[in-house]
């Protein structure tokens, strides 16, 4: 639906005539082999380049930004056609600006459809509001619906788990709702465990609903709310993501900033910063003192103030820029998973369900295919050794060619 920000600088295109060379470094007949002696050499100037650079960062910012600015630029090949060919690549480049303009009709009209249908979710999503916070309780065919999905799932040792569990007692049936259901759900999803730590979890007990909606513009806007509680007054705490106005090169909406609402944290209840104390002793009249300073740390809550995207002329610190761009890509993919993953199916995020479908996700990633195919290469070629070395054995040692034949069986 949406591609994250990227590094409008150093965008990476696939070769094409326009950005590579026309014509090839000639191989001359005569270069002459490189021995022992060169090789090692070349290794020292590798390590003493590698050592240089790690040295000056800023050369390497510098490099980086050359080469980035060389990236699409024409290298002639084009302009040396003849001009009936480049003609019909003119035409050809006014057939794909009218795919490029379906793309964009495409992804919009796609839009309107998650729109309506997210109408169709929301009163389901209220429902699952009022059965969390103990407002109603679920209808007999929706709990029947459930205990049989339940049923379908269960493997042996869930079944077993679920007999040895204790009975309802008279002080489980006083229950109201379903007690931590956010934060427990909000644990289970990786993106977002990594960010809470245990003074937020304290504060995240009191969160009653997750919501989203869409804005009139392209963007959507997330929605925390929570009970009274001693960490911050805000009932409501909201975030919002926009899009660029004009689309990507396949008409996807591409992620501009966001925006978080500001939390108005109650004395001595901020989650986000930490006292630190720090002794001084007076130099002349060796008398200590401690000295308290609030410092920024680790929280959920930084969540609600994303980083700002880096200006045009933030050329200086190229580091810099690139953490803000991580960070912002982080920050993106975080609203992301929240949306398409969380509010949709956060009672699958609650039992953990959810978590079986992710690693499934992980397994079937290319990367892991491949690491298996060389493993099996290297598990023939072991095999074909093994073999060898039998077939050169004495052919005395019977108790050794009875393990190989149990071996090929």
């Amino acid at each position: 639906m949406s591609e994250p920000i990227r590094n409008k600088k150093l965008d990476m295109t696939a070769p094409t005539p326009q950005n590579t060379p026309a014509n090839n470094a000639p191989i001359s007949s005569h270069a002459q082999q490189p021995g022992v002696a060169s090789i090692k050499e070349e290794d020292l100037d590798r390590v003493a380049a590698a050592s240089i650079f790690a040295q000056n960062p800023k050369l390497v910012s510098m490099i980086q930004g050359k080469l980035g600015s060389l990236v699409g630029k024409s290298s002639g090949y084009i302009e040396a056609l003849p001009a009936p060919v480049r003609r019909r690549v003119a035409g050809l480049k006014g057939v794909q600006k009218e795919h490029t303009k379906l793309e964009g009709e495409f992804q919009e009209e796609v839009l309107q459809l998650e729109k309506k249908y997210f109408a169709k979710f929301t009163p389901l999503y209220e429902k699952r509001a009022k059965i969390i916070n103990g407002v109603a309780e679920p209808s007999e065919e929706e709990v029947k619906a459930g205990e049989a999905e339940d049923e379908e799932d269960d493997d042996e040792d869930e079944a077993g788990a679920k007999s040895s569990a204790p009975s309802d007692s008279a002080a489980n049936e006083n229950v109201s709702g379903i007690p931590e259901f956010w934060l427990s759900a909000m644990k289970n999803q990786i993106s977002l465990a990594e960010l809470i730590t245990d003074r937020d979890e304290v504060a995240l007990k009191f969160l009653t609903d997750i919501r989203m909606e869409y804005l009139e513009q392209p963007g959507f806007r997330l929605i925390f709310e929570f009970a009274p509680n001693e960490f911050f007054s805000n009932k409501v705490i909201t975030k919002t993501y926009f899009y660029q106005e004009e689309s990507g090169y396949g008409g996807d909406f591409i992620y501009d900033h966001a925006e978080g609402d500001k939390i108005d944290w109650l004395p001595n209840q901020d989650l986000t910063v930490k006292i630190e104390s720090k002794k001084q002793r007076n130099k002349n009249t060796k008398q200590t003192r401690v000295v308290k300073k609030t410092v920024p740390t680790d929280s959920f809550f930084n969540f609600f103030n994303p980083p700002s995207a880096p200006k045009d002329d933030d050329d200086d610190d190229a580091d810099a820029s690139s953490d803000i761009e991580e960070r912002l890509e982080l920050d993106y993919q975080l609203g992301e998973d929240i949306k398409e993953k969380l509010i949709p199916r956060a009672v699958d995020w609650f039992t953990g369900e959810a978590l079986r479908y992710e690693e499934l996700e992980d397994e079937l990633e290319e990367g892991d295919f491949e690491d298996e195919d060389d493993d099996e290469e290297d598990d023939l070629s072991d095999d074909r050794d093994e073999d060898d070395e039998s077939e050169d054995e004495d052919d005395g040692s019977k108790p050794k060619q009875e393990a190989a034949e149990c071996k090929q069986s």
